[in-house]
């Protein structure tokens, strides 16, 4: 080879076969299994370079196809450089169509035509052409098919049968079926390939009335259809969801007998699985047994469709006991199930697989395995397998960008968009759309409108997809009046333009503009369907309008939505979250088959409703329909927990039974250890979660808070600051509760600083939170001064600084204050009688805290809670009306709380009362009650009262019960 370079075209010293086998072998491979060499393969190959004789090349050159070798770039380059470049002559027409159909036997569709480019001259026929009309079919190169057809004219060749047949079906593919029907017109003779083109043509182009008529004219011209007739239509009846005729289709094969052809049984079941019909698609696979690829493939290909993961590995499983050979249609098909499904151990399994069959270098293959890694979490491994590849295409990197934006890694998706651009490979419009994703999340409105002057520049307006993601995306970031306008200057909005910006108003709340949305829709003619109802519905939930909620109902019925589970599932929320429980459950009973969506939206509205009581129930009935909770249904379960064992059940079976947890669940886990102390837990959740958003963030402050651990909560905000995360109002409100623990005033002023700076003053409930961390901090006379620059004061404020004097013990200030607040129109609530007869309490003003205990509910409507009746009883022990005290016990419609009980039997103690003392203290001595505090408070009264056999008595108690009193501790070191 290397002695005869020299003499070589132009072409050939040009070429690109090394950085382009593995995309060509990509290319062949897609139709058969891969290969093992033999050993004789190799052996025949190496004699290529020798062979001299034209006779011995061709025998040479029916061994290797024989052996499967030519599928090698190699061994084609050889193969043709044996034909083309005989010693001292130039090459003859018939060396040059062996070479071209060598080429496009086995894919070489951009060889062939640079082969073609460079050797024309040297003469052409009609077993030239129609390989090279195909190649520029196969490359989409319409210009150079054009050239080829003005010299297949100048020639004398536009009258071949095989000629036409190859422009008319590159005229279709190219998409422009008008430039096939002038050809196949122009055909003085056409034969059953001829037709078939035609009718595919018709096909691809969605011209299914044309198809039909053409099919018609066929079997008038005399033509027997084969399966090659039908394959076309079924396709586009599948495409096009016309189920009638894909009906039709099927009894004509089965009358003509033709549905037993191997092309036409995988046909109709990817056509039956395409219009929703599965169960169809099973009895055609079962039926017709036929032991090929094709066959397996659309079998597997139709259960992915549809989410049938099980029986698609179950036929994938099958494929392979019938001794079949992977090829990479049927990987990139099974992969998804591994990621939907299966977990990660398939996915290694498959990926051995892969290896073993020799399709690890395959593009496609590497890409649906970078998917499959990416949705299943393991990134590392996603992107490890990206580098190995040297050549990367559109598919690949859009493969990766997917698996950044599943996986919540926004800036990786930009980073890689620029690093692509950079390696020479543009974006389409799939990346242009994960792209629009990534700022819809991060809501960054500068890289969002950089991306769609990016998709402007570069034609993607035209594109509906990407112009219905940069609805959502301006919706997202909260700039509806942009989406609306974007909307308005769309040349053609679609039903999915209309859905997305309805939806965008919709997640917005803003129900009045989904409803004027849809009637603008109705009135342009659009028909509206699921995914409308749904968004409409959707947007009512945030008004609570049963109203028009029960119109649309009614509309969903009227046009025979109500059936389908998603419309069901909003509706069940809609009237959930209006307070409607038992419409929403009627809704759900009357569900055929309810899937996890439905129980979790009922278990969110019980949630909502307080009607805790009942998710437990639900969650055994969902368990035993085979229905499997996912993380929304851990996040209804985890609030509701009674006790911790209760909680740390739930915590075990969502890590047993759900693949990957959410940053979510590990939040909502969060907050139910802290309610019940257990910290440790926290830490130990926090510390698992690798991407941590501002929310989980807060869950760990709050539940330091919550378990007065303040000094760590402070710990983590360093945290917070170090890595640069964005504070937030809820993390400002968990700091003011820390500091107020604390009670540090240089803490409190670091923190009003913080506020102050980063603009959380403006925010009503931050000022409240800092009259109350000031207050207990000491500085009573800050905190006022809060207070009064305040220019909106609500009825916490007014509480806050009420509570803040009573704190204090300045009552009258208190006072003051809450005949102020009643001046001012601000209506006093429930919380504001605990503090301002917590204060009356504390400076013995007794007439004032009856007043205002009777206009609780006199005045106000408010019925008294324990803690009302708490500070009353407080108030009359303290001022020596025990007897008082004593009756409001008794009266009140509440069981007295044992803080209640032991504060009036200290009042008794302290008065000398020890009546009174002792019918308090048998009520704080039963079962329920009992404690060795009690006891000790109890028997301290019999001993003022010189009541000493009642007190051994009670000491007897106490230690047959096995209470022991505390022993006393000093503060002060070595005392």
């Amino acid at each position: 080879m290397a002695t005869r370079h020299h003499n070589l075209p132009r072409f050939f010293k040009t070429s690109a076969f090394p950085s382009k086998s593995k995309q060509t072998r990509a290319k062949c491979d897609a139709s058969s299994a891969p290969s093992t060499a033999a050993p004789r393969a190799d052996a025949l190959a190496r004699f290529l370079p020798a062979t001299r004789s034209l006779k011995c090349l061709t025998k040479l050159h029916a061994l290797l196809v024989v052996a499967g070798a030519v599928r090698d770039a190699p061994v084609v380059l050889a193969a043709v450089e044996g034909y083309l470049l005989p010693p001292r002559r130039r090459p003859e027409v018939y060396e040059l169509n062996v070479s071209v159909r060598c080429f496009s036997d086995h894919g070489f569709h951009g060889e062939l035509l640079g082969l073609y480019r460079e050797l024309c001259a040297f003469g052409s026929d009609n077993f030239t052409f129609a390989p090279v009309v195909k190649a520029c079919a196969a490359v989409s190169c319409l210009r150079l098919g054009k050239e080829v057809h003005c010299r297949v004219m100048r020639t004398g060749h536009g009258g071949n049968v095989g000629v036409q047949t190859a422009l008319l079906d590159m005229y279709a593919k190219s998409g422009q079926v008008n430039l096939s029907r002038t050809v196949f017109d122009g055909m003085a003779s056409r034969d059953l390939v001829s037709w078939n083109a035609m009718i595919s043509g018709y096909c691809l182009n969605g011209c299914l009335q044309e198809a039909s008529e053409a099919f018609k004219q066929l079997e008038q011209d005399g033509f027997r259809p084969n399966a090659g007739s039908l394959v076309g239509i079924a396709s586009m009846c599948s495409g096009l969801g016309v189920s009638a005729s894909g009906g039709s289709l099927h009894t004509f094969a089965l009358k003509s007998g033709l549905l037993g052809d191997e092309p036409l049984t995988p046909a109709f079941i990817s056509m039956y699985a395409a219009l929703g019909h599965l169960s169809s698609s099973w009895l055609l696979f079962h039926e017709y047994s036929v032991n090929s690829l094709v066959y397996f493939n659309s079998m597997i290909s139709a259960c992915v469709q549809h989410g049938d993961w099980e029986g698609a590995f179950w036929v994938f499983r099958l494929m392979l006991c019938t001794g079949l050979v992977p090829n990479l249609v049927t990987v990139v098909s099974i992969l998804p199930c591994c990621s939907n499904f299966f977990g990660i151990n398939h996915g290694d399994s498959m990926h051995g697989m892969v290896i073993k069959f020799g399709l690890e270098e395959q593009v496609s293959v590497v890409s649906a395995l970078v998917s499959m890694y990416s949705k299943l979490g393991d990134v590392d491994s996603a992107v490890f397998l990206f580098s190995s590849l040297t050549e990367k295409n559109q598919l690949l990197w859009n493969s990766l960008i997917s698996g950044y934006l599943v996986n919540n890694k926004w800036n990786m998706v930009l980073d890689s968009v620029c690093k692509m651009q950079t390696e020479g490979v543009d974006p389409d419009a799939l990346t242009i759309i994960n792209v629009i994703s990534a700022c819809r999340h991060t809501k960054d409105l500068r890289v969002a409108k950089s991306i769609h002057a990016y998709a402007v520049r570069s034609r993607f307006e035209m594109n509906d997809s990407v112009m219905n993601a940069l609805l959502t995306m301006y919706a997202a970031c909260g700039e509806l009046s942009t989406s609306n306008q974007l909307f308005q200057k769309m040349e053609v909005q679609t039903l999915i333009s209309w859905n997305t910006i309805i939806s965008g108003f919709a997640e917005n709340g803003d129900s009045m503009s989904c409803l004027t949305l849809f009637c603008q829709m109705r009135l342009s003619g659009i028909q509206f369907d699921l995914v409308t109802l749904i968004a409409l519905i959707n947007s009512l939930s945030a008004t609570e309008d049963t109203t028009i909620g029960e119109l649309l109902h009614s509309l969903a019925v009227k046009s025979g939505c109500s059936f389908d589970v998603s419309v069901a599932n909003a509706l069940i929320t809609m009237y959930t979250n209006c307070g409607i429980i038992q419409a929403g459950k009627k809704l759900f009973d009357s569900l055929s088959s309810a899937n996890t969506i439905s129980y979790n939206a009922l278990m969110t509205g019980y949630r909502k409703n307080n009607f805790s009581g009942e998710i437990l129930p639900l969650l055994h009935e969902m368990i035993n329909n085979d229905q499997r909770p996912n993380t929304v249904t851990m996040l209804n379960l985890l609030p509701i927990c009674h006790n911790y064992l209760q909680g740390k059940a739930i915590h075990s079976y969502a890590i047993r039974n759900i693949f990957k947890l959410e940053t979510s669940f590990f939040t909502s886990a969060i907050c139910m250890y802290s309610r019940f102390n257990n910290i440790e837990y926290c830490h130990k959740l926090f510390s698992l979660v690798g991407e941590r958003n501002i929310i989980l963030w807060n869950a760990i402050l709050s539940a330091c808070v919550q378990c007065k651990q303040a000094a760590v909560a402070f710990d983590y905000f360093k945290q917070m600051q170090f890595l640069d995360i964005k504070t937030d109002t809820v993390t400002i409100l968990a700091l003011l509760s820390a500091c107020s623990q604390l009670g540090k005033v240089d803490l409190a002023e670091c923190l009003t600083a913080i506020v102050l700076r980063k603009g959380f003053d403006g925010t009503i409930a931050v000022l409240n939170a800092l009259i109350d961390m000031h207050s207990r901090c000491g500085s009573i006379s800050f905190a006022r001064k809060l207070f009064d620059i305040s220019m909106e004061k609500d009825s916490v404020s007014w509480s806050s600084m009420i509570n803040a004097y009573s704190m204090h013990g300045d009552g009258g200030s208190a006072l003051d204050l809450f005949n102020m607040m009643v001046a001012s129109g601000v209506q006093p609530d429930d919380i504001t009688f605990v503090s301002i007869l917590s204060a009356c309490s504390h400076s013995g003003f007794l007439e004032q805290g009856r007043a205002l205990f009777r206009s609780l509910h006199t005045d106000y409507g408010i019925t008294p809670r324990m803690e009302h009746y708490a500070c009353m009883v407080d108030l009359l022990g303290r001022t020596g009306h025990l007897d008082e005290a004593y009756d409001v016990i008794t009266t009140m419609p509440l069981r007295p709380s044992e803080s209640m009980l032991e504060s009036l039997l200290g009042a008794c103690r302290f008065h000398g009362n020890s009546e009174i003392g002792e019918s308090v203290g048998k009520l704080l001595t039963e079962p329920e009650h009992g404690n060795t505090r009690s006891y000790v408070m109890l028997s301290n009264i019999y001993a003022l009262a010189g009541k000493w056999s009642a007190y051994e008595q009670l000491r007897s108690d106490m230690e047959a019960k096995g209470l022991i009193k505390d022993a006393g501790v000093s503060l002060i070191g070595g005392i």
